[in-house]
């Protein structure tokens, strides 16, 4: 039996999503074989995994755009604000890149990053790449999760358990529907 293999495709502007990234990765246990890609690296076609995660940060209820990008790098640049930009975050997002992917694998999961307050009012980056990725034929494995942030951006306590804990969930369901596939 092959080891399934999963890229998990990731924008991050302060860390925050790259950590949860990381760790879903973690969850995801030995038997995976997991690949993390921030989405300025991404490959326009992934076609050596079984499962795609793709996860983003939620700006103003959605994806980032280069705007909600560069006003990122602005709040990095002030000291009291005690964030540091990500390496490539001034760059193409997850946003970008959904617009030129064209081969996915069959299943997916998504999530983001959020503020701690409910959704109807932060929005849900995972929303919007769930919705992209359907339209690509690239059908949900397990229901979207978000992470939260407090209002300085960083995690929440807890938040990077709850992402092991996903990333067991998404390993145990793959495990279930994709060998048997």
């Amino acid at each position: 039996m092959t080891a399934t293999r999963v890229t998990i495709v990731y924008e991050s502007m302060f860390g925050s999503t790259r950590r949860i990234a990381e760790a879903i990765a973690r969850g995801l246990g030995p038997e995976v074989v997991a690949t993390l890609v921030r989405v300025a690296e991404a490959s326009d076609s992934i076609t050596d995994a079984d499962l795609l995660i793709v996860g983003a940060p939620t700006h103003v209820h959605g994806l980032s755009r280069p705007q909600t990008r560069a006003d990122a790098a602005k709040w990095a640049a002030d000291p009291e604000r005690d964030l540091e930009l990500e390496p490539g975050a001034d760059g193409p997002g997850v946003r970008e890149w959904l617009d030129r992917v064209d081969e996915l694998p069959a299943r997916s999961a998504v999530f983001d990053t959020r503020a701690d307050i409910p959704e109807i009012f932060s929005g849900s980056a995972a929303k919007k790449i769930e919705h992209e990725l359907r339209r690509m034929r690239s059908d949900p494995l397990v229901e979207r999760h978000s992470f939260l942030v407090d209002k300085r951006s960083h995690l929440e306590a807890g938040e990077l358990q709850r992402a092991e804990d996903w990333g067991r969930e998404i390993s145990a369901t793959a495990d279930r529907l994709l060998t048997t596939a």
